[in-house]
C-alpha cells in the first residue's frame, strides 16, 4: 500500500512539474506574442529576432546575437514602494545600491522570478520594457547612452530586437533617464 501512495505521490508531483513547465512555455509564447502585438503600433513587429538558442542572460544573448555584452539592454525588475518598476541598463554594468537609493529614495528590492512574471507580465529571461502589465514604470539607465543601438529582449528567453536609443525611448514609454549603475568589476 505504501509503495502505491509513494508512486501516486510521485506521479502527481511529476504531473505538477510537467504542467507547470508547459504553462511556462505557453506564458513565454504568449508574452512574445504580446510584445509583437505591442510593436504593431510602431510598425516594428517584423524586426523581432527569434533565436534558435537561449538569450536569457547577457552572455547568452551576446553570443546568440553576435554582439558585445555591453550592447545587450538588460531589463531589471524592482519593487519601489507598492509599485513594480523596470530599469533598463547596458549589459556590462550592475546596479549601484547607493546610486539607486539616491535616484529612487529607497533601497533596491529586486522582484523574484514569480513576482516578475505576475507583476511585469514577462518571465525572467525575457523581461523587457514592452507590452507590460498596467502600473509598471520604466526607467532607462545612462549606461545605454554610449551605444548607437542596443538589443533588449522581447518577452521570451530567445528573442530580441535591435533598437536605436531614440527608438528605445519611444517604444518603452520610459519615465526618465537615471544613473543607477556601476561597471562590473
Amino acid at each position: 500500500w505504501s509503495s502505491d501512495v509513494c508512486s501516486s505521490d510521485l506521479t502527481a508531483s511529476l504531473y505538477r512539474k510537467l504542467k507547470k513547465k508547459n504553462i511556462k512555455k505557453k506564458e513565454t509564447k504568449m508574452s512574445l506574442e504580446k510584445v509583437k502585438e505591442y510593436f504593431k503600433a510602431y510598425g516594428i513587429e517584423d524586426r523581432i529576432i527569434e533565436l534558435s538558442e537561449s538569450s536569457a542572460t547577457v552572455e547568452l544573448a551576446a553570443h546568440a546575437l553576435h554582439t558585445e555584452p555591453c550592447r545587450i539592454a538588460k531589463t531589471l525588475s524592482f519593487m519601489l514602494g507598492d509599485s513594480p518598476i523596470l530599469v533598463v541598463t547596458a549589459g556590462n554594468v550592475k546596479i549601484d545600491n547607493a546610486k539607486y537609493r539616491h535616484a529612487f529614495g529607497a533601497k533596491a528590492k529586486m522582484l523574484t522570478a514569480d513576482q516578475a512574471a505576475e507583476l511585469i507580465g514577462h518571465a525572467v529571461g525575457g523581461v523587457c520594457p514592452f507590452g507590460l502589465n498596467d502600473g509598471v514604470t520604466v526607467y532607462l539607465d545612462e549606461s545605454l547612452n554610449k551605444y548607437e543601438t542596443v538589443f533588449p529582449a522581447c518577452g521570451s528567453s530567445n528573442s530580441a530586437i535591435e533598437l536605436t536609443i531614440p527608438e528605445l525611448e519611444k517604444c518603452s514609454g520610459y519615465e526618465k533617464w537615471v544613473d543607477v549603475t556601476k561597471a562590473v568589476s
